[in-house]
């Protein structure tokens, strides 16, 4: 008997990969105000795992604790409580940060020098020696897009929005390493830079790194990640794969209006109205629900093969979470 098989899915990951990522219970409040007696709740107990080769986007509002988390598995920032594994080391591990690589949201160049000086510097800081630079830098360019001759000619102050992204990603993976933070990589980027940077992701997945990022783009994290989690006022409010949290694509989703609210709930998931309009995932079979919507006097305005979009989802997250603590605070 396979005995992965008979396990719940986090179980079987435990299993077949090591786990890269892990947190437990982590907290980060920051004192504020002229005598530091005033607290900002950034994180709240915030447990996750993340394993090795996959990639695992964090996603949430402006303010929600994403780069506060990102930080403190650098080791950048240290938590007020709880505590962090990365790469089986405690986080802040010297030899660790050796393994790692990291785009912030914000990046700051020495902007008086080329691309290929900055990334010359940053491969002396690994210790990397000349020769092994050349070839890798070379390399390194041409996978994030940047020619040699606009790398070793301009210096970063001439570089666009997208040329310094692609600066910045090449020197996140300068050490060649095992896992890759990534703090909004598509940030201020166009289509094609976009495309860009999904594709490098993509590559180095297919190389069996894990990366770790947030993102803004939810449209970009659905088609590269393997799981999310969603953080939102620095609480953990929902984590899993795609297909846990957005059902399989062969589910249909339903809009209509009218009928009764009670047959509905028998045959909907996720069921919400808005604007005189009710939608939803069907559960059952279509045929019969059809006929049950004419019995009731309802319309169908929308039946399409899919799944609620990651946008949808993340919304239907938020919202139900706020809803919830303005009706506890009423109470």
């Amino acid at each position: 008997m396979n005995v992965a098989s008979s396990l719940p899915v986090d179980q079987v990951d435990a299993i077949e990969r090591p786990i890269v990522v892990q947190t437990y219970g982590l907290w980060k409040i920051y004192r504020t105000g002229f005598w530091l007696n005033q607290k900002i709740v950034s994180l709240k107990d915030c447990s996750l795992r993340v394993y090795q080769g996959e990639t695992f986007g964090l996603l949430g509002p402006n303010g929600a604790g994403k780069t506060t988390l990102l930080k403190i598995l650098l080791g950048i920032t240290h938590p007020t409580s709880g505590r962090a594994v990365l790469l089986n080391q405690p986080i802040g591990d010297h030899d660790v940060k050796q393994r790692i690589g990291y785009l912030p949201e914000n990046p700051y160049f020495y902007d008086y020098l080329t691309g290929w000086e900055f990334l010359r510097y940053t491969a002396g800081l690994f210790g990397i020696s000349g020769a092994v630079q050349r070839q890798h830098i070379a390399e390194l360019l041409e996978r994030v897009g940047l020619s040699h001759a606009a790398a070793r000619k301009k210096q970063l102050r001439q570089y666009s929005k997208g040329m310094l992204q692609r600066i910045g990603m090449a020197q996140a993976l300068i050490n060649n390493p095992e896992v890759v933070f990534l703090d909004e990589p598509m940030s201020g980027l166009d289509p094609m830079g976009r495309f860009q940077v999904r594709e490098i992701i993509l590559s180095l997945k297919a190389e069996g790194k894990t990366i770790f990022f947030n993102s803004h783009v939810l449209s970009d994290v659905e088609m590269i990640c393997d799981r999310i989690a969603i953080l939102d006022q620095g609480e953990l409010i929902c984590i899993g794969a795609m297909t846990e949290l957005l059902g399989a694509p062969d589910h249909y989703f339903v809009k209509g209006r009218g009928g009764s609210l009670d047959v509905l709930k028998k045959w909907m998931i996720n069921l919400e109205f808005q604007g005189g309009f009710w939608q939803g995932r069907l559960q059952g079979d279509p045929f019969d629900f059809l006929s049950s919507v004419r019995l009731m006097g309802g319309k169908i305005v929308n039946l399409r093969l899919s799944r609620p979009s990651l946008e949808e989802f993340f919304m239907e997250q938020i919202n139900r979470r706020r809803a919830s603590e303005m009706s506890s605070k009423k109470s």
